[in-house]
């Protein structure tokens, strides 16, 4: 990555600006609200579904980048809360979430091994998060779309069912890079593929619209970054749910 990469990168990882330990009073969310339409999709993740009515395991693999986690409270990263979500949720279901981490790739660098790495790890689902780098670099749009048209690909051939998550939002680099090609690019080909898309810029850029966040600060708390990921893994808990067709009250109807 050329050097006037870096700061960019730096920003618009929130969880790496971290200045201080210390949870402000701002930073404490309302209530983490989420419109519905951003977590309903018309597409199904049935293998999802499926292990979940059989009481699991449900496996998840999270493929994702430097925000994914949160340097020294892994456990509070969203694909942790997303597990603790679910788990919540869907009480007698085996879940478990695990990471892997791509730092600084870009969706081609990232989907040449999605294949091969579902065939080791055998995951239910992939979430897939991508676009990040590639909007800081520039890749050519069509490159980009092409290539995670080959990464879904390779993953629904490798048997796992696939969400799309986009970049996150961030009002001070918007400025900066021009996600918005990025952003659209993702979604059609999670229609091509009939795949849901977890609009994470959308919900982010919700929260800082209406107060839930200050995400405009040039310097964010590890307190702030453990608030946004805690409402992204609730979020995204109820996005599966939602798009595998799952109702809970029904499961504990039945067990």
């Amino acid at each position: 990555m050329k050097a006037i990469g870096r700061p960019i990168l730096g920003l618009m990882m929130l969880v790496g600006l971290t200045a201080g330990a210390s949870l402000r009073a701002e930073d404490a969310p309302k209530n983490c609200d989420v419109p519905a339409y951003l977590l309903t999709s018309d597409s199904l993740l049935g293998r999802v579904a499926s292990a979940v009515k059989a009481g699991g395991p449900l496996d998840i693999l999270v493929v994702g980048s430097r925000s994914s986690t949160i340097p020294g409270a892994e456990g509070d990263a969203y694909p942790a809360r997303l597990q603790d979500a679910l788990r919540e949720k869907l009480p007698g279901v085996t879940i478990n979430v695990s990471v892997e981490l791509a730092p600084r790739k870009t969706a081609a660098e990232m989907a040449a091994g999605l294949g091969q790495l579902v065939e080791a790890k055998k995951p239910t689902l992939v979430v897939w998060q991508t676009g990040t780098v590639d909007a800081i670099r520039s890749v050519d749009i069509d490159d980009f779309r092409g290539a995670v048209d080959a990464g879904v690909d390779a993953l629904q051939k490798a048997g796992a069912d696939v969400v799309l998550i986009n970049m996150q939002y961030s009002p001070r680099t918007e400025t900066m890079i021009s996600p918005t090609s990025y952003i659209d690019n993702m979604r059609v080909v999670a229609q091509q593929h009939d795949v849901p898309l977890f609009d994470r810029f959308a919900i982010m850029h919700q929260w800082n619209e209406s107060g839930e966040f200050d995400l405009f600060r040039a310097v964010h708390g590890v307190g702030l970054a453990k608030r946004v990921h805690d409402c992204l893994g609730r979020a995204l808990s109820s996005f599966v749910t939602d798009t595998a067709r799952i109702n809970p009250a029904d499961l504990r109807i039945q067990r």
